[in-house]
């Protein structure tokens, strides 16, 4: 999955690259919505095609430095997990 990021703020980095602040929802290019059903524009949410999902950690730093809150059903919906990002479970053996 090719998520991007779309927040609710942005800062300009030293070296002028415009990266994601706020809240941070994940976002696929040509969509008019995030993956948890929020609507970009309604929500006055800006577009980072340049970034993606998976690097606004807040705990890495990096393009996360000014990242508040990472919206947990984006999460979900991306299949990464906040603790060691691990993949989605799935059952291996089911009962009969």
């Amino acid at each position: 999955m090719s998520a991007r990021v779309a927040a609710s703020g942005s800062w300009t980095a030293e070296d002028g690259a415009r990266l994601p602040a706020g809240e941070v929802h994940a976002w696929e290019p040509g969509q008019n919505q995030t993956l948890c059903g929020v609507p970009l524009h309604r929500a006055g949410l800006r577009r980072f095609a340049g970034v993606a999902f998976t690097d606004v950690d807040p705990a890495t730093g990096g393009s996360a430095d000014a990242v508040r809150e990472v919206c947990p059903r984006c999460l979900a919906a991306t299949g990464a997990s906040r603790r060691g990002r691990h993949p989605r479970w799935q059952r291996t053996d089911p009962r009969p």
